[in-house]
């Protein structure tokens, strides 16, 4: 492919696509400039693979740290399993183009985008993701069916923004992410403060006009290219087989989706698949073996249409409730006595426990990525173990879909948290998913929700999310409230939205058929708004708001502010000072830069006695004052004694009596106690400290008319 450069202004900014210069293997490369950004992105199709059912499409979103000049951490000192953000990017640039693919297409293709150069203005993200529209569009043998335009979307000052600066995004109300064709919208993410279902909307139509952009700049790419897509011919459909598998089948399975509990329509599912393979192996002995995945295929077929035209034509879902209509809901808190918190949340056969745990702000997560943000005060993780649908399953750690379903939460729930100062805590929920079918990503949020309210976080108000979803059959569409896993699995859209009562705060949306429309979107989010105040009510009936006092197993947090000058003071030399106060009070102390001093200690008796101590080192001598003394050390013209931590003075040997003293050794030693007044601080900030003249005032008052002992 000849080199060629493309051009087109996005957000104000000229995004810049090099094409035929990079990469000239890979079936589709592209390195693109989105100021000082820079993103090589490429696809490739694998040879085809025999005996596949499924679409082996995978994504890879790969941060450099050269990208943002740095060394990565560690002792290998090379990047190493990806970052979160990356495995949320990966996902991101998957998410779009996988329905625009020829259902039938199950050869394997891969989207590699790496991260060159980094210009935090100028997102990475969107910029891959938009070069994964190139890429795909310009390699000839992938049947890719976009062109995509993805952008992020602001809302600062009451205008909306694409692709907003970091100063932007600062005082943003929404971090919005579009991506769609010129036709519909195929994809949305969001975080927001409480903005309402119709900023949301606008946002997202907002974002689709910059996406009609985007597209037109890649077909323009693929007409001055002459790229011409090599016709995917699906295979041919083997209609015996396909009619033999609807007469054996078809009537049991219009029975089968109307069984309202999951288990039970598992298991006669089950037995109605065995009887199909054996019929089949009676129709088809010679070629049984090979026909087995051809006919299951057909199987699931007929059992989603099934399940489409019950909800389409007869208005009802395959566990009797209405479209709009939410599974029954409990809930409890306080589950455990010894976890700091833990809320319990179960809608229909989905159900969520999520534990609470507090921790000082020094136990914050450390990120090593090439994004602005180093650490992380608020965690939530999700899990997801096999028993939770029935089944066994190895034990691993997190996949893409936990550490997404994991973030989508923390989105949700990080707007109505306390600020640092006010509640000066890291904050990490787990969320174990007991059991499912469908929804866990929401049953997690509202379990969570409940969670930090039983441990006592502040919160600003309680946070629920609701799944819909989405039948659209020819011109018939039916928008569904809280969808199960078959209606998950077998409709056309996921639509997560989470929020409070004042607005949302998380969104996400996948679509499985090409995009859908406004009309549609503005149904769905009035819908998803009326489930989630039903929900709000339920969870208000187990918990409706924070706990007063924390767990009495939580560690207690005390803070004051000092003078930046005197950290060096209570850090004491080589760490000594702040060292014995952690071990004999049993606490842990962060400090930052700021002054801002933070202890949390494991009871109360310890954390005040560790605060005392910092007061006391931090504390200035003043000139007047009056101190409870120690001697520290002895020399030939006076003593050292220790006024407060780490402040030492001189009190001279002529100002430690009131008669003559030859040797200070004579009357004093190292270790007693003695009272004394600060008599000066010079400019060096030495302190001049005087017994004698405390004893000279007490002799005035026990003798007034008495001439001095001195006299």
């Amino acid at each position: 492919m000849k080199q060629k450069t493309f051009k087109m202004t996005l957000g104000n900014r000229e995004l810049i696509a090099e094409i035929g210069r990079y990469a000239p293997l890979a079936h589709g490369a592209v390195m693109l400039r989105y100021g000082d950004t820079a993103v090589l992105t490429t696809a490739v199709r694998g040879k085809p693979r025999e005996g596949l059912d499924f679409f082996p499409l995978s994504c890879e979103y790969q941060e450099k740290m050269y990208a943002v000049g740095k060394i990565p951490g560690g002792y290998i000192k090379r990047e190493g399993r990806p970052s979160e953000n990356a495995v949320l990017t990966s996902r991101l640039i998957d998410r779009p183009i996988r329905p625009l693919f020829p259902e039938s297409y199950k050869d394997e293709v891969q989207v590699v985008a790496q991260v060159m150069a980094v210009d935090q203005d100028n997102s990475p993200e969107m910029t891959a993701m938009v070069g994964s529209s190139i890429a795909l569009s310009i390699a000839k043998d992938i049947p890719f069916n976009g062109p995509t335009g993805s952008v992020q979307v602001g809302l600062v000052d009451g205008k909306y923004v694409i692709n907003p600066s970091v100063e932007e995004m600062e005082k943003s109300l929404m971090d919005l992410v579009v991506s769609g064709t010129k036709d519909a919208i195929m994809m949305v993410e969001a975080g927001s403060k409480f903005v309402s279902e119709d900023q949301m909307l606008d946002g997202i139509m907002f974002a689709h006009e910059a996406i009609k952009e985007i597209v037109a700049f890649v077909e323009s790419i693929q007409e001055e290219l002459g790229i011409v897509k090599e016709a995917y011919l699906p295979p041919e459909v083997n209609e015996p087989l396909r009619d033999f598998v609807k007469e054996v089948v078809d009537e049991a399975l219009y029975k089968a989706v109307r069984i309202q509990d999951k288990t039970e329509r598992g298991d006669f599912e089950g037995a109605l698949m065995d009887q199909l393979l054996q019929a089949l192996e009676e129709k088809y002995p010679e070629d049984y073996t090979d026909l087995i995945p051809e006919a299951k295929g057909f199987f699931k077929a007929l059992e989603k249409k099934q399940m489409r035209r019950m909800i389409t034509h007869e208005n009802l879902r395959p566990d009797g409730r209405r479209p709009d209509e939410i599974r029954q809901i409990t809930s409890e808190a306080k589950i455990f006595n010894r976890t700091h918190g833990s809320g319990f949340f179960m809608r229909g056969e989905t159900s969520a426990l999520s534990i609470t745990t507090l921790g000082a702000l020094g136990e914050a997560q450390r990120l090593d990525g090439i994004d602005l943000e180093e650490t992380r005060r608020f965690m939530h993780h999700y899990n997801f173990p096999p028993f939770s649908v029935g089944e066994p399953g190895r034990m691993m750690g997190p996949n893409r879909r936990a550490i997404g379903h994991g973030a989508l939460g923390e989105r949700a729930l990080m707007q109505v948290l306390p600020n640092e100062e006010d509640f000066p805590y890291t904050i990490r929920i787990v969320s174990e998913v007991l059991s499912s079918n469908g929804s866990t990503s929401q049953a997690s949020i509202c379990a969570s929700s409940l969670s930090m309210m039983d441990a006592g976080v502040p919160i600003k108000a309680p946070v629920a999310g609701i799944a819909m979803g989405l039948i659209k059959e020819d011109e018939k569409v039916t928008v569904l409230s809280d969808i199960q896993g078959m209606e998950d699995f077998l409709g056309d859209m996921d639509f997560k939205v989470a929020g409070t009562t004042e607005g949302i705060t998380a969104i996400q949306m996948d679509i499985k058929i090409q995009g859908i429309d406004r009309d549609i979107m503005v149904t769905a989010l009035e819908q998803a708004r009326i489930g989630r105040l039903h929900i709000l009510s339920k969870m208000s009936e187990t918990l409706e708001e924070p706990r007063k006092e924390l767990s009495q197993y939580a560690p207690r947090v005390f803070n004051l502010r000092v003078h930046p000058d005197k950290i060096r003071e209570i850090i004491g030399p080589g760490g000594k000072v702040i060292t014995k106060i952690t071990s004999e009070c049993n606490v842990k102390i962060d400090i930052d830069d700021s002054g801002m001093v933070l202890i949390t200690a494991v009871d109360g008796k310890g954390g005040n006695e560790a605060k005392r101590r910092i007061e006391e080192i931090v504390k200035d001598v003043e000139k007047g004052e009056i101190y409870n003394a120690k001697i520290v050390k002895i020399a030939k013209f006076g003593a050292f004694v220790e006024l407060l931590p780490g402040k030492d003075a001189l009190c001279h040997i002529s100002q430690l009596t009131m008669k003559r003293l030859n040797n200070v050794e004579d009357e004093f030693k190292v270790g007693d106690e003695i009272v004394v007044k600060v008599l000066e601080i010079d400019a060096q900030g030495k302190v001049s400290v005087s017994r004698k003249v405390l004893l000279e005032e007490t002799a005035k008052k026990e003798h007034p008319r008495s001439e001095s002992p001195q006299k």
